[in-house]
């Protein structure tokens, strides 16, 4: 969990800023991302997409929830 003061100054941020700093991390983390096995690296991006699914899986139900509200 983020600190407070951590979540006020992402806030502040920019949209510019928050992109920047989230490309920064992607590139400082891909490379263990394929890091180990093969086997190691497939089933670690299998539990990504499984994550991922089900992220938007559930963004998806809760767009539909408020739509049909609005009805």
């Amino acid at each position: 969990m983020l600190s407070p003061e951590s979540l006020e100054a992402y806030r502040r941020m920019t949209n510019s800023e928050r992109l920047k700093l989230t490309l920064q991390m992607i590139d400082e983390n891909l490379p263990y991302l394929y890091r180990g096995t093969p086997e190691q690296v497939r089933r670690r991006i299998e539990r990504i997409n499984r994550e991922n699914e089900e992220r938007n899986r559930l963004m998806l139900t809760a767009i539909a929830r408020t739509r049909k509200k609005d009805e």
